[in-house]
């Protein structure tokens, strides 16, 4: 016995008016899409609804192979034998579809990053649980937490977390041996990016100055 019900109304009519206008007017390239997938970019954002890496490069489908987590967070490379979903969806995008770039995009208002910040203040007793998912996702920011440690401003200091979290998860792909192997042959190319959600903001990290700049 499943306990999956049946599809919301809302969204059955939104289906049938795809499929009705968006499909039938694109019929012959959604059955290409259906033979196989040749993304030239694989992007790493967050789960947060308010995020469209699509949307914000007008990009069709079959252009970005896309891997969403909470806080857009890389861990380090870990074999342990493990199910690791976002180490595998890495993996996938470099040595299977070979991706060309590999972009990494934080954003504005982040919950996982304000729920890192939390943590190490004291101020989320449910998220340090041992049960918490959540939690236990974002521990691995904690060792970033000293570098805006000092920034007084509560708004500024998780603005800067969610820049410096982008940055921590550039170091992680790093510590991958496909990764390492690839950047280094020059067959792929590491981005950072921040969006401003509210003002329709990108920001892209300039390894020159060490900063986010303004795209």
């Amino acid at each position: 016995m499943t306990h999956a019900k049946a599809l919301p109304s809302y969204l059955v009519k939104r289906y049938q008016g795809w499929k009705a206008n968006t499909y039938e007017a694109n019929a012959s390239w959604y059955r290409k899409l259906g033979e196989g997938q040749h993304p030239r970019a694989m992007v790493i954002s967050c789960c947060d609804s308010r995020v469209h890496a699509t949307e914000l490069f007008g990009v069709d489908q079959g252009e970005f192979f896309m891997h969403r987590n909470i806080a857009n967070i890389v861990p380090p490379y870990q074999p342990d034998g493990g199910q690791h979903g976002t180490s595998a969806a890495i993996e996938y995008g470099v040595t299977a579809l070979k991706v060309a770039h590999l972009i990494v995009m934080g954003h504005s208002a982040c919950g996982g990053v304000q729920g890192c910040i939390d943590m190490c203040e004291g101020n989320a007793p449910s998220l340090e649980e041992k049960e918490s998912f959540v939690g236990r996702w974002v521990d691995v920011l904690r060792p970033a937490y000293a570098k805006v440690a000092e920034i007084s401003d509560p708004a500024e200091k998780a603005r800067e977390l969610e820049k410096v979290a982008v940055l921590e998860s550039i170091a992680n792909l790093m510590t991958f041996p496909f990764i390492k192997e690839r950047v280094e042959q020059g067959d792929l190319s590491l981005h950072g990016l921040w969006h401003n959600i509210a003002e329709g903001g990108l920001e892209a990290y300039d390894p020159a100055t060490g900063n986010f700049k303004q795209v």
